[in-house]
């Protein structure tokens, strides 16, 4: 049985996702072991104890980064974590929390990285006038927005859309593209080639 940890600064949907997943077997051999937030009024914190799930307040306001990163990584290492999955955490990991957890921490992005990095990626690619959008699943490194990619998805972006709406499409496929890359990497069945990921 994999133990899955959850970091989430807010409504953690892609959290909700993925408990979803659990739940109904689509991730299979897998649990959620503990759901940590770095903010105390994080929803997806409140969604966590509704489901009965251990969920953790971990504030990072005021302390030094690496300080906060040992008492998450602390936390994660008590609950025997496998596999970190950021659902919306709003900190970036310091070098030292990746190298806990080699090719064991997954992100998602809104976007087609290495398209639009960063925060607001729905915004900067409506803007740009791309025609085509998405998200991207991928291990985390000591870069931001940079791991190698696990999985991706593609949206079309419409004449109609604005920003919302194209928000709203992808974070639809984000939900089901952190399912798929959970699976690849819980399954093993892969293997990553300079910056490709082999299945």
């Amino acid at each position: 049985m994999h133990s899955l940890g959850v970091l989430l600064s807010g409504r953690g949907s892609n959290f909700v996702a993925i408990a979803d997943s659990v739940d109904a077997g689509r991730i299979a051999d897998a649990r959620i072991a503990v759901v940590i937030s770095n903010t105390a009024d994080a929803p997806g914190i409140a969604a966590a104890k509704e489901r009965g799930l251990d969920a953790l307040v971990i504030p990072s306001k005021g302390k030094p980064r690496e300080e906060h990163d040992r008492e998450v990584v602390a936390a994660l290492q008590q609950h025997k974590v496998d596999l970190v999955c950021l659902a919306g955490y709003m900190r970036l990991l310091s070098p030292w929390f990746v190298q806990q957890f080699p090719r064991r921490i997954l992100n998602i992005h809104p976007s087609l990285l290495p398209a639009f990095p960063g925060l607001e990626a729905q915004e900067q690619a409506f803007a740009y006038g791309v025609k085509v959008s998405g998200c991207t699943v991928h291990f985390v490194d000591e870069e931001l927005d940079h791991g190698a990619i696990i999985v991706q998805k593609t949206v079309l972006v419409l004449d109609g859309d604005d920003e919302h709406s194209l928000a709203e499409r992808i974070l639809d496929q984000e939900h089901i593209a952190y399912t798929e890359a959970i699976n690849v990497v819980l399954s093993g069945k892969y293997e990553v080639k300079g910056r490709r990921l082999l299945k």
